[in-house]
């Protein structure tokens, strides 16, 4: 059959099929009969009121202190839900809450005697911090979660506490009246500094409305000067603008005329680029054709000059070579003769000598007569005398026979001296 149970209790359901129990936090479950058991335990919240009377503070101060703590099953985890069931499972609310009071108290206990009085009463949240972490751990081992504590009251049978209210309210006391009597110092200090940054400000104040005259009638006298320099400008610009509108105007005008002088220059020298062409047309042109056919008539007689003077030069070499050839054979018969005249010489003697004079005669003859006969015309011209230009011409006929001996000599060889005897006689 199935079982249910509110969010404020749990099922723990335990027999056949159920090793180990089955644990529900709020909801339902199905139970056999006979073979399983259903067991319930409440999970509501437990508020325990901690007491500990005249408790011996680390000073051996008796005290009595009161806390107030909230604790309960935590039903949502399963491990602490198991503890508790185990523990708890089949005792009522009140057992489970001596229990956990009973464990909270141990421990406020102990944290007393642990702590002086005044750290107690001047800082409770500390106490009940410690309290709480102290308890929590060894609660949580019996599957009870402590949810909060308080510190409630502290108080002692020996005014120990009372003693300490008085000696802090007549400290309180204390520090009010100093307190008041240095707000009342600090309260001339401030009033006497106030009217001290009064009169201060107020001669600042002052000051500052001097400088401020001051600089206005700097600024406006800087300003009148610009204002009347801009003018002094202004008008200036303007004479310039209308000087420089004139000279504008004038540099368009000159522009105008050079525009018109460069047109001018242009037709000029396009004129002067016709009447060039015409001139190349009508006289250059036919004049290099002209040129051009006189340098080739030039080249080709010079051809023909060079033509004929290779021809000349090659007559002239064929023509030397046979004369060379002749020469050749004359000397080669001369040579002969001369070594049969030489051997007749050597026969002969001066019988020879004088035949071979005899032959060279006619020679010497024609070589005394040649210059007279070349001679075309004989002027016979005289500043002093006909004796003059007859002994002219008796000297030169004496210095041709005066040249006769050596040109016998270059003739013959011999020399005449040994032909012709001092008498004049032939040997």
């Amino acid at each position: 059959m199935f079982y249910t149970c509110g969010p404020n209790e749990a099922m723990v359901v335990s027999g056949f099929f159920r090793s180990p129990p089955l644990m529900i936090a709020g909801g339902r479950v199905f139970v056999l009969p006979c073979i399983q058991k259903i067991q319930r335990i409440a999970l509501n919240t437990l508020t325990l009121n901690v007491k500990s009377d005249k408790v011996y503070t680390r000073h051996g101060v008796p005290i009595s202190v009161t806390g107030i703590a909230q604790v309960k099953i935590q039903g949502q985890n399963k491990e602490m839900l198991a503890t508790a069931c185990q523990m708890f499972m089949g005792k009522s609310e009140a057992e489970i809450s001596q229990i956990a009071l009973e464990t909270l108290e141990g421990h406020q206990r102990a944290i007393i005697a642990h702590l002086t009085v005044e750290e107690i009463y001047q800082d409770r949240k500390k106490f009940s911090e410690q309290v709480f972490k102290v308890a929590s751990s060894d609660l949580c081992n019996m599957g009870i979660g402590v949810v909060s504590y308080t510190l409630k009251d502290v108080h002692d049978d020996q005014d120990y506490l009372h003693s300490l209210g008085k000696a802090r309210t007549a400290q309180v006391q204390k520090d009010a009246r100093i307190g008041e009597a240095q707000y009342k110092r600090d309260s001339v200090m401030r009033e006497a500094h106030a009217m001290q940054e009064k009169v201060s400000a107020q001669y600042k104040n002052e000051i500052e409305m001097a400088k401020a005259q001051r600089d206005y009638e700097l600024k406006k006298a800087v300003y009148d000067v610009e204002v009347n320099t801009k003018k002094a400008e202004s008008e200036m610009a303007y004479q310039l603008q209308v000087a420089k509108t004139k000279q504008r105007i004038e540099e368009e005008k000159m522009q105008i005329q050079v525009v018109e002088r460069t047109q001018q220059i242009t037709l000029q020298e396009q004129e002067i680029t016709r009447k060039e062409k015409e001139l190349e047309a009508k006289v250059r042109k036919p004049a290099e054709a002209e040129k051009y056919r006189l340098e080739r008539l030039a080249e080709a007689h010079r051809l023909q000059l060079i033509m004929e003077a290779e021809a000349e030069a090659e007559s002239i070499r064929m023509k030397g070579e046979a004369e060379a050839f002749a020469v050749g054979a004359k000397g080669r018969a001369e040579a002969e003769q001369m070594a049969k005249k030489a051997e007749a010489f050597e026969q002969y003697k001066d019988g020879a000598m004088v035949d071979m004079l005899l032959e060279k005669l006619p020679l010497i003859a024609e070589a005394i007569s040649k210059p007279l006969s070349e001679a075309q015309k004989i002027t016979m011209v005289s500043s002093g005398g006909a004796e003059v230009g007859a002994a002219k011409l008796t000297g030169e006929v004496m210095d041709i026979m005066t040249r006769l001996p050596a040109a016998v000599e270059k003739l013959t060889g011999v020399h005449i001296s040994q032909v012709i005897a001092p008498a004049g006689r032939v040997h």
